[in-house]
């Protein structure tokens, strides 16, 4: 079965940093673009950032834009979300992403296109 297994949330001060991290199981995802969706508490799921194979692109919501960095390590099938200078609105389940098909792109994962695994989640709590 495929997996997709999120790890290094918790809780943070204001201003603060974490890395979460995603572990896919199952499946070699090396060929595909990969993201994070987060999910506040009583909001909709919201996508956050997306990477293509081999990491030569990126897409963030503008709300992230140079506070957040995507980043993969296709020999240990991780995707990375280093988060920095976080604030109370960040707070949320953040949740990795992975499409059924390699031919899916930025567009079509913000779009939650082909989207077929989703992880649990990882919260993160982000205290004013």
């Amino acid at each position: 079965q495929v997996q997709l297994v999120e790890s290094g949330g918790g809780l943070v001060q204001a201003g603060g940093s974490l890395r979460l991290t995603c572990t896919a199981s199952g499946r070699t995802f090396s060929d595909y673009t990969m993201g994070w969706f987060r999910q506040a508490p009583g909001k909709e799921r919201e996508f956050v950032a997306s990477i293509n194979w081999n990491g030569d692109s990126t897409l963030y919501t503008d709300s992230v834009k140079g506070r957040f960095t995507i980043s993969r390590d296709n020999a240990k099938n991780t995707v990375d979300l280093q988060m920095n200078s976080l604030k109370p609105e960040d707070t949320a389940v953040y949740i990795c992403v992975a499409p059924s098909t390699p031919v899916a792109g930025h567009g079509d994962i913000a779009r939650t296109s082909y989207l077929e695994y989703w992880g649990q989640g990882t919260l993160v709590t982000v205290s004013s």
